[in-house]
């Protein structure tokens, strides 16, 4: 809680109570301290409540309104009759994960392959085509420069 403050700030913050508070310092410090113990038994009273309340086995997770109303509707078969077949999907679709797997394996390697075999011509290709002109005029000729008109208004 104090990690920002050095030992200069708490020596200040400690001569400025002593002068706001005078000789109550102490029952003023104590009264604070109370009001800690005070708060902290009020937590634990609050989730000893709710554990009886809701049962021994609440946990965090438990006290999402989503969880609470699923746990508390359903019981354990209607749980269990909605997993079931679910439960089986993911099973299929797991088993059906390594065969995607295997096709694209071998479509991968197929593709490597044509790659591979496609890469040397496409080399011996282009050093026998001579690069091509863009302005379609001989290599000797110079062309025109095209002229820009830009309206910088």
């Amino acid at each position: 809680m104090f990690e920002n403050l050095n030992w200069w700030e708490l020596l200040a913050l400690l001569v400025l109570a002593f002068l706001i508070f005078g000789e109550k310092l102490p029952k003023v410090i104590g009264d604070g301290l109370r009001m800690v113990r005070n708060l902290r038994q009020m937590a634990r009273n609050a989730t000893g409540d709710l554990g009886r309340e809701l049962g021994t086995d609440l946990t965090l997770e438990d006290l999402h309104p989503k969880t609470l109303i699923r746990k508390h509707l359903l019981s354990e078969e209607d749980e269990q009759a909605l997993r079931q077949p679910l439960d089986g999907l993911v099973k299929d679709l797991r088993g059906h994960g390594g065969d995607v797997r295997d096709t694209m394996e071998g479509a991968r390697s197929h593709l490597r392959d044509a790659v591979e075999e496609a890469r040397p011509r496409s080399e011996a290709t282009v050093r026998t085509v001579p690069p091509a002109d863009p302005a379609g005029t001989s290599p000797g000729s110079a062309a025109a420069p095209r002229a820009r008109d830009f309206d910088a208004t």
